[in-house]
């Protein structure tokens, strides 16, 4: 199967310049804090008192660096750096990353969302700290979830223009309780995400219910939200702009393409796979290939949308770029949703191989 059509994301002069300045600032600056931001909760992590939640921590931490330096490439939407930003974004994913596995430990509703509610308190600065472990087997993790939301509503506050972003962050984040459904058992857990699809309007009547779900559980458009909060007198048409580019198209592409390179072991363990919705291959590789030019496309329309493109393409080739999405049955279709993603995403996709390898991150 090939993609034909026009290059949606072409090596323009103002595209390299911006590729150049962003790759300089995450190589030099942006890998380094991370790391270091990372490095301080794993500290906290390892004194968890409860083995079980230390586990999940500590996982979290190990196996899922490449989702904690996807959010912090959003630092180069900024004009400079921005400590308190990238420490943000940060502790966010590192947030969403912990509860995922935490969740799967019991696998409820009610303990799904009462979990996922740090992730709406940690936008909101004004929300006291709740009793997260509420319906948990395990509940002491020495405050290490209290002290990753405090950290974020720290941060928030210190945001020049978060009030113009609150609202609508805290909308976004609420999406996230799709997650406790997207985490109970396959019989009843495929009615549960279709009847809240059914309650959630994403913007765009060209999307399926279970694409409507996939786009709800990540967490790009708070991060993308957040990083307009972190630039001076931002205007409301800013925030919308922002917003309805990234949900539901760019949010969309980063839950699929990571059920994409997942389906193996999706199948193995019995977990939901948002790509397996789809009738047949040629369907599936079609839609996401398609739903990459959309995604492309949005962020490019936006201010600085060459900033933007970039953190589509290095998504799109981030996610491409693992071991799994090369074997023998994936092969064919990973070379075609690389050429969708278009001379930016082809250009990324060798160096972040490279940065997998380099990092021995190729299981994350």
């Amino acid at each position: 199967m090939s993609y034909p059509g026009r290059d949606p994301a072409p090596l323009t002069p103002a595209q390299i310049w911006s590729l150049l300045r962003a790759t300089t600032r995450e190589l030099v600056w942006g890998l380094h804090q991370t790391t270091s931001e990372m490095g301080s909760w794993r500290a906290r992590a390892e004194r968890i008192p409860s083995t079980a939640i230390r586990e999940d921590a500590l996982y979290a931490l190990d196996h899922k660096r490449t989702h904690a330096d996807g959010a912090a490439l959003f630092s180069i939407l900024t004009p400079r750096r921005d400590h308190n930003l990238v420490r943000l974004l940060v502790a966010y994913e590192m947030t969403l990353d912990f509860l995922d596995n935490v969740s799967e430990r019991h696998r409820t509703e009610p303990n799904g969302r009462e979990l996922h509610l740090a992730l709406i308190d940690a936008v909101d600065p004004g929300q006291a700290p709740r009793d997260y472990y509420r319906h948990h087997p395990f509940k002491d993790d020495g405050g290490y979830l209290r002290g990753l939301v405090e950290s974020c509503q720290r941060r928030c506050r210190a945001l020049p223009s978060f009030d113009q972003v609150r609202l609508l962050t805290v909308e976004e984040a609420v999406k996230t309780q799709v997650l406790a459904l997207n985490h109970l058992p396959a019989a009843t857990r495929d009615a549960a995400l279709r009847q809240w699809a059914e309650t959630e309007r994403a913007g765009d009547t060209d999307v399926a219910w279970f694409e409507r779900c996939g786009a709800a559980s990540a967490s790009l458009v708070v991060l993308a939200l957040l990083a307009l909060a972190s630039q001076p007198r931002v205007r409301p048409e800013e925030v919308e702009r922002t917003h309805t580019a990234y949900w539901p198209w760019i949010s969309l592409v980063a839950v699929m393409l990571d059920s994409y390179v997942d389906q193996a072991e999706d199948d193995r363990s019995g977990d939901h796979s948002y790509v397996g919705h789809y009738p047949t291959r040629e369907r599936r590789v079609r839609r996401l290939a398609e739903s990459i030019e959309h995604a492309t496309g949005r962020a490019q329309s936006l201010p600085h949308g060459s900033r933007h493109a970039i953190i589509v393409a290095a998504m799109v080739a981030m996610y491409l770029s693992k071991d799994s999405a090369h074997d023998l049955r994936l092969a064919a279709d990973t070379k075609t949703l690389i050429r969708a993603g278009g001379s930016l995403t082809r250009l990324l996709f060798p160096v972040l191989r490279l940065w997998r390898i380099a990092y021995s991150h190729r299981g994350a």
